[in-house]
């Protein structure tokens, strides 16, 4: 498996043509479809404020959603190999997108909010330890161009 390359192919098809397409930016809209061979069909669109729609997902919710979910299954396999009994994990995950004058925009930074609910809750500091390996092996995060931080938050009461 070392130095094995694994493959991913999604389609994405555009469906807010509106019958008159990109005649004006305002004459169509930002929805899509992204599919997947065996997977329910991912509405997608742009953010509200790129005239979206609030109830499809966007790429910048996707993005952050990568990132989450990375590192809770980076987390979980560094817990199983530390002898770290995870009983639940939630993340409330926030990125910031900065916008320039010339219309592009990136990340700046994502912040991952995990909390883990734990079997043996005197191991707390090494779960919380075992956060920066989750992070050191997270191919997204190591993917990106932006710092993602990693902030464990204390398991809901």
């Amino acid at each position: 498996m070392l130095g094995s390359a694994h493959h991913y192919a999604v389609r994405l098809e555009w469906i807010g043509a509106r019958g008159v397409g990109t005649t004006g930016y305002r004459d169509y809209d930002r929805t899509h479809v992204v599919r997947a061979d065996g997977l329910p069909d991912l509405p997608g669109t742009a953010d509200p404020t790129f005239h979206g729609e609030r109830d499809r997902w966007n790429p910048e919710q996707l993005l952050l959603a990568a990132l989450a979910q990375c590192h809770m299954l980076s987390y979980l396999h560094v817990a199983v190999r530390n002898d770290v009994v995870v009983t639940g994990y939630a993340d409330d995950a926030e990125g910031t997108l900065r916008l320039n004058a010339d219309h592009s925009g990136e990340f700046v930074e994502a912040v991952l909010r995990p909390r883990v609910l734990l079997a043996d809750e005197s191991q707390r500091d090494l779960a919380d330890a075992l956060h920066a390996d989750a992070h050191a092996v997270c191919f997204i995060a190591r993917s990106v161009n932006f710092p993602v931080r990693t902030v464990p938050a204390p398991p809901a009461a």
